[in-house]
């Protein structure tokens, strides 16, 4: 199939409150059809405080309905790059974290042998590390992280798998380089002074919002980009980051945040990056009903789509 099988509804045919509900009005597909897999991963069974990232999938896709073809800076078109599509929701047990986890690495899994790259929608943050169990095959990938978290813990309520856990889990089982390791955003008062004694022994760079607001989105977004350099690199991207004055609907909101002209300042410097997948997580359309988060996190989608599908067309050029 080629890349004119695998392009938006037309809004000038098809209105962008008709048709079916998919991730930018795409054709549904299968991982093997394209080159970028849109997916969602509905599973919030992680949350240790505010629930509703499971709904997150269907309504960013009910918002990314006003996505348009262009990106209006780079000039970069996605669709005509690569065959984008949605490819539907990784299986999830809502009652099961173990069995979710499972499922959502053996679907990933299945992704990476098809040869299509995974651009997807969680769900919380936990979603990340049975991803990455799928997506890794040996050498660990170096991580640009947009967060208000370390999400470096140990354990919540007994239990080392949760939404504040995914990263420590992901060195410890070496899917991760922590070396090649930048969080940016981080923020909040924290519940012990050893909370970020981890991330700090294994050599993550750690970018709080207060020193990226001294330096600036190019002086820190050229670090983190000296940090992973050309190596495969995984980018995941937590709505919290952003300021709960715009971005509401999200489990554990932090004062202070990112604006969202901010957050796409410095998606669009991840370009020509060595870019193996993406997610963006933590939307809670509940704690949201105006749709704004989630219009936010559709947007936000878009913008690394277009790295996404820059940086896939660069390795796949002869």
């Amino acid at each position: 199939m080629s890349i004119e099988d695998f392009q938006p509804l037309d809004s000038g045919i098809v209105p962008r409150f008709a048709g079916p509900c998919s991730f930018m009005r795409l054709p549904f597909a299968e991982p093997r059809e394209v080159d970028i897999a849109l997916i969602g991963v509905p599973f919030d069974g992680g949350t240790t405080n505010r629930t509703g990232a499971r709904h997150g999938p269907r309504e960013i896709r009910n918002q990314s309905s006003l996505v348009r073809r262009v990106h209006h800076v780079t000039g970069v078109s996605p669709f005509d790059l690569l065959r984008v599509g949605d490819c539907g929701d990784a299986p999830v047990n809502p009652l099961s974290i173990d069995d979710s986890l499972s499922t959502i690495e053996a679907h990933f899994a299945g992704i990476r042998q098809s040869a299509a790259v995974p651009l997807a929608v969680g769900g919380d943050h936990l979603i990340t590390l049975p991803i990455l169990r799928g997506l890794v095959d040996g050498t660990p990938v170096g991580l640009i992280h947009f967060d208000a978290h370390t999400d470096t813990y140990d354990s919540f309520f007994g239990t080392r798998y949760n939404h504040g856990t995914p990263f420590r889990r992901a060195i410890e089982e070496g899917l991760l380089d922590p070396k090649r390791m930048v969080q940016i955003g981080l923020r909040g008062a924290i519940s012990h002074r050893s909370n970020y004694d981890f991330a700090n022994d294994a050599g993550i760079r750690i970018i709080f919002i207060e020193e990226l607001v001294e330096r600036g989105i190019r002086d820190v977004m050229g670090e983190a980009r000296s940090i992973v350099g050309s190596e495969p690199t995984y980018v995941s991207f937590d709505i919290d980051v952003i300021d709960p004055s715009i971005a509401p609907g999200t489990g554990t909101p932090e004062i202070g945040g990112l604006t969202t002209r901010e957050a796409q300042a410095m998606i669009r410097l991840l370009r020509q990056l060595n870019i193996i997948g993406a997610d963006l997580v933590e939307v809670s359309p509940p704690l949201d009903p105006s749709g704004g988060t989630a219009m936010t996190g559709a947007v936000l989608l878009f913008e690394l789509l277009c790295i996404l599908a820059d940086s896939v067309s660069a390795r796949r050029r002869p």
